[in-house]
């Protein structure tokens, strides 16, 4: 069931995006963009969607903000390659987007998919005006300052810090970039209904840390071909993660109690959030 959705969410979003893109003219930073947005598990729409279907809300007005938050983490993923920062060549099992043309055209295919993003949040197709500004405001501190650019920032300050970072410390981290988006995908269904997130912010909350104890333990379980990049870099740069704060058995027995936390977070939505709970499942099951 989770396979098939995913699969189809993630059709539905690559037509949206071809259909956004083909608007814009012939040029190699919106060549840029169709590329970086192709491919991936189109986690973060499938939030969306999912969770606007558990409060009634049309996919003809919750496809915007799914195809959005796409867009935010498209752009994230290319600016992160990006030799001032992550410096890797590989991103879902292509170049990067920096290597497929040149630096300045992968920081302006990230700051036009950034900007998209919001476009696509706010497209008037959404709902009313008031919907529009919530998400649109909610996206901005969840992708910002007090959400993932604070993580990334911090993830980078902590590669020049005197000791290692606490489990405390790579908590609050990742939270903010990986989490964030996560939680605020997970929202957005409510929101669009005009209805209170904060069952699904739980949910997402525990989710997103325990995507990110995955992709840990990709980096040392993980094979390059399977997972779409490198892998061992963490380790290689003496990078704390949660694996090596707690191990790799301990990093898993997390990854699992976080599924458990998540899917007990969707008590209020019975039998309609399997689809949900499977994807908490999946998060720490994948491969990639």
């Amino acid at each position: 069931m989770l396979e098939a959705r995913l699969s189809a969410v993630a059709a539905r979003i690559q037509a949206q995006f071809d259909h956004v893109l083909s608007g814009l003219d012939d040029l190699p930073v919106v060549h840029g963009m169709a590329y970086a947005t192709q491919g991936g598990k189109r986690l973060r729409g499938f939030l969306v969607l999912e969770a606007a279907r558990l409060h009634g809300v049309a996919p003809a007005r919750a496809i915007w903000p799914a195809t959005g938050i796409e867009a935010l983490h498209a752009y994230s993923l290319v600016h992160d390659d990006l030799p001032c920062m992550d410096d890797d060549d590989l991103r879902r099992g292509r170049p990067t987007v920096h290597i497929q043309w040149d630096e300045a055209t992968a920081v302006l295919v990230g700051d036009a998919l950034q900007t998209l993003a919001f476009e696509l949040a706010s497209h008037p197709e959404v709902g009313l005006g008031e919907v529009r500004a919530d998400l649109a405001r909610s996206l901005a501190r969840a992708s910002g300052a007090k959400g993932m650019v604070l993580g990334q920032a911090l993830d980078i300050a902590a590669e020049t810090a005197a000791r290692p970072l606490t489990l405390e410390e790579i908590t609050q981290l990742q939270a903010g970039k990986t989490g964030a988006l996560i939680r605020w995908s997970a929202e957005a269904g409510a929101r669009l209904a005009g209805d209170d997130p904060a069952d699904l912010g739980r949910y997402a909350t525990a989710l997103g840390q325990a995507f990110q104890i995955a992709d840990d333990i990709l980096d040392v379980e993980g094979d390059a071909g399977e997972v779409g990049k490198a892998v061992g870099k963490d380790a290689q740069a003496g990078k704390a993660t949660f694996v090596s704060l707690l191990g790799l058995d301990g990093a898993k027995r997390r990854a699992e109690d976080l599924v458990t936390q998540a899917c007990d977070a969707l008590s209020c939505y019975g039998k309609e959030a399997e689809c949900l709970r499977d994807a908490a499942r999946f998060a720490i099951s994948r491969r990639s």
